[in-house]
């Protein structure tokens, strides 16, 4: 049975923060799902349909990655496609204190394990809410998103400002 991951996440959008956990997982795991989840809600600057693309893209020479979208528990998410742990990358303690109640939750409900991979340094200031901020000022996120997700984002941002310096 092939040993099955999944990295969950709004990905609204998709960082090098976010790939840099994926393709770490991937040389892992023998398949990594990358799950979109659904929030009813929240209003995302990207529909779910943008983000799966975006992700699509990003993840494309993982030869084991594949995208999906889900709606409700994780869990149950997990248990219909029989992946049975769950990677979350941790940039700073803060995180560890929030993903431990919620790793602590499935393992309770579903006996979904948690591994959780301390981010690259390069990317322990990195969240989507951070880009998109600094995007939509103008200022350059080159260097923190994959080209496809600096596309998208050009058409979000005033003209003339999306990777502009």
């Amino acid at each position: 049975m092939p040993r099955r991951a999944i990295c969950p996440g709004s990905f609204d959008p998709v960082t090098c923060g976010h790939l840099d956990i994926v393709e770490r997982a991937s040389r892992i795991y023998d398949e990594v799902v990358v799950a979109v989840m659904i929030n009813p809600a929240k209003q995302g600057l990207f529909a779910l349909h943008e983000r799966i693309d975006m992700l699509t893209e990003a993840t494309a020479r993982y030869g084991n990655v594949s995208i999906d979208s889900f709606t409700g528990l994780l869990v149950d998410f997990c248990q219909q496609r029989g992946i049975g742990v769950v990677v979350k990358g941790l940039r700073a303690v803060s995180d560890f204190d929030y993903e431990l109640q919620m790793a602590q939750m499935n393992q309770s409900l579903a006996g979904v394990e948690t591994l959780f991979m301390p981010t690259n340094p390069l990317y322990s200031f990195l969240s989507s809410s951070l880009v998109k901020q600094v995007a939509l000022y103008g200022g350059d996120v080159s260097a923190l998103v994959p080209e496809s997700v600096q596309r998208h984002l050009a058409g979000r941002v005033p003209t003339g400002t999306a990777g502009a310096g």
